[in-house]
């Protein structure tokens, strides 16, 4: 079984041993898998002397369950996330807290963003916004692009930022206001919410420490929230926070359940009526706003790589020669 894996700051195709089903989990054979050029080259970047394999949103076929799976069956099609679970590799050992099964109306393609579908619910659930109230996405790459779509779909009034006209471009197609002028962004919320502040801003954003951190909590309204879901520095100003009585908040990941073996390794799923949304549950939450038309995530799947010339396009994301929103790795 083949594999990509980031080793000293390159990234590689190699061998590896193909996984054994186990109780509790599924053996799939991957179909697609999602690049996530924000969180991928940030593993490149830091695997100085160490093997760290890439990927972490994925589908694929079922070719074998293990005792206790009663979900699905051999030949049924699901969507998976997490790693280091789901990697961009031929074959993926899940454990039954983290796949849904994907209906017949999704596409495989659609399908294998589930990843980055939990995390945006996720991201937006840590919000904690009403029906109506008005959240501001700061950077709209992939998983801004979803946050925004998912938000718009709750009827929340939704404003984008991101300095890249092709991006704030993409975002307009969607019927959602979307920004690449700071002033004219902030000109919208003072409109908006007749100058009160937004709600909720998420910072979809990197690059550590960003003076948008702090610029972030003038959008906000009296007792509004910043949520940090990016991989940037919580840098906030004191005299700020303490003027609005700010709430900061940080997004991890895909929801509950993320990063505790019991949940993930020993597939001990949390009870539904303490845990109503585990990073499994929100994973099948994005499959159904996919087969319900409630979003549109077209967009996302225009580019496609086979999984051979996969190391390739890493690179170049690494070289700055792409400037990709994603690609889906075809196997």
């Amino acid at each position: 079984m083949r594999k990509i894996i980031a080793h000293n700051k390159q990234v590689f195709i190699v061998e590896d041993e193909m996984p054994k089903v186990k109780p509790s989990y599924v053996l799939i054979k991957t179909m697609y898998s999602v690049i996530s050029p924000g969180t991928e080259l940030s593993i490149i970047n830091n695997s100085t002397d160490k093997k760290v394999p890439l990927g972490y949103s994925a589908m694929g076929q079922v070719v074998e369950c293990g005792s206790g799976i009663t979900d699905v069956e051999k030949g049924d099609l699901v969507a998976c996330y997490g790693a280091p679970y789901v990697q961009h590799a031929e074959y993926l050992l899940v454990p039954k807290t983290l796949y849904t099964k994907v209906p017949a109306n999704v596409e495989p393609k659609e399908a294998a963003l589930a990843g980055i579908g939990a995390i945006a619910i996720h991201a937006l659930r840590v919000a904690k916004l009403q029906f109506g109230e008005t959240a501001v996405v700061v950077g709209q790459g992939l998983l801004g692009q979803m946050i925004a779509k998912i938000a718009n779909a709750a009827a929340y009034d939704v404003i984008t930022y991101d300095l890249h006209e092709n991006r704030v471009k993409m975002v307009k197609e969607n019927q959602i206001r979307s920004f690449s002028s700071m002033e004219e962004m902030e000109e919208e919320i003072g409109k908006t919410t007749k100058n009160n502040g937004a709600d909720a801003v998420l910072l979809c954003i990197g690059g550590k420490r960003s003076p948008l951190t702090h610029r972030s909590l003038r959008w906000i309204r009296n007792k509004g929230k910043v949520v940090v879901v990016g991989d940037v520095e919580p840098d906030f100003p004191r005299d700020l926070m303490f003027a609005k009585e700010a709430e900061l908040l940080i997004s991890r990941a895909g929801g509950p359940g993320r990063y505790d073996k019991v949940y993930e390794a020993e597939a001990i799923d949390y009870p539904y009526g303490f845990v109503r949304w585990t990073e499994g549950r929100n994973v099948e939450e994005y499959v159904r706003l996919v087969s319900e038309k409630r979003i549109d995530v077209s967009s996302f799947i225009t580019e496609e790589i086979n999984f051979a010339d996969a190391a390739g396009e890493f690179e170049d994301l690494l070289n700055k020669k792409s400037s990709t929103l994603t690609k889906l790795i075809r196997f």
